[in-house]
């Protein structure tokens, strides 16, 4: 089917057309949330976690035609929720061909297409807007100016024109009034200097803004969303109060709640199907160590929790993790890549920039915080699996005096020798569901992991040196019974 090209094709489509043209983008956004809850369709797909807690607020929100705010630290999902409201717009509708801000070709607010309607009348040309265009998003920086947001009066044109300056048709828009018939996000709200936090007092109470003291009204159609951290963890700058007066609702994120949800979404953004790389295979208990350090982290007391640990920690470690693990099978000429646990202490260099420093942290170094925290989830990772495994024959394998150093580039082949020379090692791999006769690329992790867990539960000892080890025992001083008596010398 054609599309109308000209405002009287688009009128012979029936009242229904402009009837749903002159609906503002508030009420568009409530009636399509309200046909997709009604068809059961998922509301923000890839989001994970919120089903029961930010997701309904934001349709609250919505269905309220409300401007709304999300709270919440680093990495918690706002910028892809906000991208993610233009699905609650329709595919696209009409505007004025070459309008800077989009004109609804019924009832146009520029005096540019008032003129154009008034001349050509139903032979005014029409263009469809796809929803994706009708998105504004502006990361707030201290830099960004009145005119950046609303509009200024642009010399040039008035030149060109032969124009006044006061005359409206000399206004170069701003981001605000480009958004107009659609969606404006503004990330970052606090770090906007207060006198252009200003600027959107009238646009979201009055809803309708003023270019450089000119009384031109521009009643513009807009849903305002913003994203921010929580007022009392940023130094960069606050909410000015009659602007959160403005906001209809505030919505606070949180990080996943249950590993699970995490794991779900690191495999969702990391990058592990690595082209060239053979066949790649993340161990489960791999995974959910990567996904226990940020757990980990956000309850540790060395590091702040102000400004969070961002769900991209466990993203970047586990895709450094996999990325070790294809270097070593690459060296080693293994067509197959199955990461250790190994690999996640050589994907350090993805954790120690993820988070930031207490005191107590910064005395200790962002390495060994690293360290400590990688330790502890590999200890809770393995209390999982091996809580009622029988694992004393590897831990006296250790204790009569053996030793085992694992070579980082080793290959799974000569791992697995030695790893059998430790008696019943290789079978209480049985835990985490191998077979004793499985693939030793696959053995070869799960005996490191329980190695590793031995480790972190303090039974067995490791080093840079001497690889795995045990300590030695002091031996018990003899009590005081069983102390030979001194002799006494005869009585003279």
């Amino acid at each position: 089917m054609t599309k109308p090209r000209t405002l009287g094709e688009l009128r012979a489509d029936g009242p229904e057309v402009e009837k749903r043209a002159r609906r503002s983008v508030k009420d568009e956004m409530r009636e399509n949330v309200l046909a997709k809850l009604d068809g059961g369709e998922p509301l923000f797909p890839g989001i994970v976690g919120y089903d029961d807690s930010v997701i309904p607020q934001i349709v609250n929100a919505i269905l309220s035609r409300h401007n709304f705010i999300l709270l919440g630290l680093r990495g918690q999902a706002k910028s892809r929720i906000l991208r993610a409201l233009v699905n609650f717009l329709d595919r696209e509708i009409p505007v004025m061909a070459g309008c800077e801000i989009n004109d609804n070709p019924f009832g146009p607010l520029c005096r540019a297409c008032r003129l154009l309607v008034g001349e050509k009348g139903d032979s005014t040309p029409i263009a469809f807007l796809a929803r994706e265009r009708r998105l504004v998003e502006k990361l707030a920086t201290p830099d960004v100016t009145v005119a950046d947001i609303l509009g200024d009066i642009d010399p040039i044109k008035a030149a060109r024109g032969g124009l006044a300056l006061s005359d409206e048709l000399t206004i170069h828009y701003g981001l605000l009034p480009r958004a107009h018939r659609g969606i404006f996000a503004l990330n970052e709200l606090p770090d906007l200097a207060p006198k252009i936090q200003v600027g959107l007092f009238n646009i979201m109470q009055e809803g309708d803004i003023q270019v450089k003291g000119y009384p031109v009204r521009l009643p513009l159609d807009l849903c305002l969303v913003f994203t921010a951290n929580p007022e009392d963890y940023t130094a960069r700058g606050k909410i000015i109060s009659p602007l959160k007066d403005r906001i209809g609702s505030e919505i606070r994120t949180h990080y996943p709640v249950a590993r699970e949800e995490g794991m779900t979404i690191t495999r969702q953004e990391a990058w592990l199907s690595r082209d060239g790389a053979g066949t790649v295979t993340v161990p489960p208990f791999v995974a959910e160590i990567v996904e226990e350090i940020a757990f980990q982290a956000r309850q540790d007391k060395k590091i702040d929790k102000r400004s969070g640990v961002s769900q991209r920690m466990p993203i970047t470690c586990l895709e450094n993790v996999v990325s070790n693990a294809e270097r070593r099978a690459r060296q080693a000429g293994e067509k197959k890549v199955v990461p250790r646990v190994g690999d996640v202490y050589a994907a350090m260099t993805s954790l120690t920039g993820k988070f930031e420093l207490e005191y107590e942290g910064e005395v200790h170094g962002a390495d060994q915080v690293a360290r400590e925290l990688i330790r502890r989830a590999v200890g809770t990772v393995f209390q999982q699996y091996f809580q009622k495994a029988n694992l004393d024959q590897v831990v006296q394998w250790f204790e009569l005096g053996g030793t085992l150093k694992v070579p980082a580039e080793a290959p799974a082949s000569e791992l697995l020798e030695q790893f059998r020379k430790i008696q019943g090692l290789v079978e209480s791999t049985a835990a985490l569901g191998l077979k004793a006769t499985a693939d030793p690329a696959d053995l070869v992790p799960a005996c490191e992991f329980v190695l590793e867990g031995l480790h972190a539960h303090r039974r067995i000892s490791r080093s840079e040196e001497r690889g795995f080890y045990a300590e030695e025992r002091p031996r018990p001083e003899p009590s005081a019974r069983e102390t030979p008596p001194r002799s006494r010398r005869p009585y003279q």
